[in-house]
């Protein structure tokens, strides 16, 4: 079975069409174990996050982020998930333990979870003054639905989008992944056709996954008969931009009569990571020394 979290780019050899394709199995079930979400909620999470990192597979500069949010009007509440250049992703879900009855045998509802009614964001920060925004409403609820949508409304692209995630019985992320198929300017119509039916012989993007050894035998198949070439290759991980010295900083610019009234109730400040669900414990002294080292004090 594909043994890391990776994803593969490709352009068939007459460049009218490219191809994303990734495994993101570890890194969803990371969000899983973090957030304890329940069999629907971890597959909303999970495409969610194997999303953005496939979109965040796009971006150049060191400090360039891009954040995906769907919120729709289910049980889910807002899904967000943020992803950068380097190949690093965090999620979260505002109600993890939410689930749903499966729709059939092994057909969990995610469009049920995250509800219809409601808008797909992406928000891409490139370092200017302000980040780029573009933002459309839900189709489905399903996530990969929506996210062609967004490709076709605020980017002109038409775009093929899969994006899966197989729980097991004991709740674990057994498989989980996804692809994007996006047409360039003058593609033929034919082709894409092609693509898209052997994409549905291939069936569901996470069985693939769980099926072949590597991402390169998944493409292999989807581009049967079609001459092509990869691009490029990189890692991808759930990691989270949570530290304790960077929380402390944050927390040092409190008012001495705020972080006063925390102390007396407490005796120690805690702060939990809203994505990672890390929990940081800060003694009053420890802050006092941050305060101290600020430019004027």
């Amino acid at each position: 079975m594909i043994p890391r979290d990776y994803l593969i780019k490709a352009v068939d050899d007459d460049k009218q069409f490219r191809i994303i394709l990734s495994s993101t199995t570890g890194a969803v079930e990371e969000a899983h174990r973090r957030h304890q979400t329940s069999a629907t909620a971890s597959a909303a999470l999970g495409r969610v996050l194997t999303a953005a990192l496939m979109m965040g597979s796009d971006l150049k500069g060191e400090a360039d982020a891009l954040t995906l949010r769907i919120k729709g009007d289910g049980p889910a509440g807002a899904i967000v998930a943020t992803a950068d250049s380097a190949g690093g992703g965090r999620a979260l879900i505002s109600s993890p333990r939410a689930d749903m009855p499966a729709q059939t045998p092994g057909k969990l509802d995610v469009g049920g979870l995250v509800g219809k009614n409601g808008y797909l964001e992406i928000i891409t920060d490139l370092g200017m003054k302000q980040p780029f925004r573009g933002q459309v409403s839900l189709v489905s609820g399903e996530i990969a639905e929506d996210l062609a949508q967004y490709y076709l409304q605020s980017e002109q692209i038409p775009s093929l989008v899969a994006l899966g995630v197989l729980v097991d019985t004991d709740l674990s992320v057994k498989a989980a992944g996804g692809m994007i198929i996006q047409a360039m300017p003058g593609a033929r119509d034919e082709l894409l056709e092609r693509l898209e039916q052997n994409a549905i012989r291939m069936g569901p993007i996470s069985d693939a996954i769980l099926k072949h050894e590597t991402l390169e035998e998944v493409l292999a198949q989807v581009m049967e008969d079609i001459s092509y070439h990869q691009i490029e290759s990189r890692e991808l991980s759930f990691r989270c931009k949570c530290s304790r010295e960077r929380l402390a900083v944050i927390l040092s610019g409190l008012s001495a009569e705020e972080l006063a009234d925390v102390y007396e109730n407490n005796g120690e400040m805690e702060v939990t990571c809203n994505f990672c669900n890390q929990d940081y414990r800060f003694k009053e002294e420890e802050l006092d020394e941050y305060r101290n080292k600020k430019p004027g004090n």
